[in-house]
């Protein structure tokens, strides 16, 4: 296990496609109406220590009920194809009730931290050195933290169409993983 700096950047460019904090930087904002402050470190810190759990035990978790990574990372390329139809299409097809606070639920988990990341992480496990995925977590952490302490000024920056224009590229960019993920590893598991 070797730093290799084009896992990196390929893996911190997939989880922030999959993490999508820019697009949701007007859920963000709707929160931050709802519920008042929300602790942008706390959210970070809770949804990095999620991912690099499930990236360390979640290879076990699915062993003990009998299922290989591959046949999850077929799973996974489902959800981040159905995650990219969402972005693409301005569709909606998961919807989670409005929250009483919003720091960990649903911020931390499942925003930052959902089943579309957890996958994505298990779905690189197959493919790059964990080394280099945890590099690319701290990043992405890094800048959701970023972008959740400056999430208005961002919004006022890029407006309603840059954060449209940022969703649909994001959601292609995830089509294109998503089936790339399901071709590398169904030969796998045929």
């Amino acid at each position: 296990m070797t730093l290799d700096f084009k896992q990196i950047i390929t893996a911190g460019m997939i989880l922030f496609a999959v993490i999508d904090i820019l697009g949701d930087i007007p859920i963000i904002i709707d929160l931050r109406k709802k519920v008042g402050h929300i602790q942008s470190e706390k959210a970070s810190i809770v949804a990095a220590i999620l991912m690099v759990v499930f990236l360390f035990v979640g290879e076990e978790i699915l062993k003990l009920i009998g299922i290989d990574v591959n046949s999850f990372a077929v799973a996974g390329a489902f959800i981040i194809f159905f995650l990219a139809i969402e972005m693409i299409l301005g569709i909606q097809l998961y919807k989670d009730d409005a929250p009483e606070t919003a720091t960990i639920v649903p911020l931390a988990f499942p925003l930052i931290a959902g089943a579309g990341t957890m996958t994505t992480l298990l779905s690189l496990k197959s493919e790059y050195d964990t080394i280099n995925i945890i590099v690319a977590i701290i990043i992405n952490i890094i800048v959701v933290y970023a972008v959740l302490k400056s999430s208005k000024k961002l919004e006022r920056v890029l407006g309603n169409q840059g954060i449209t224009v940022i969703r649909k590229i994001f959601g292609v960019i995830l089509l294109a993983i998503a089936v790339k993920l399901f071709a590398t590893n169904v030969t796998n598991i045929l």
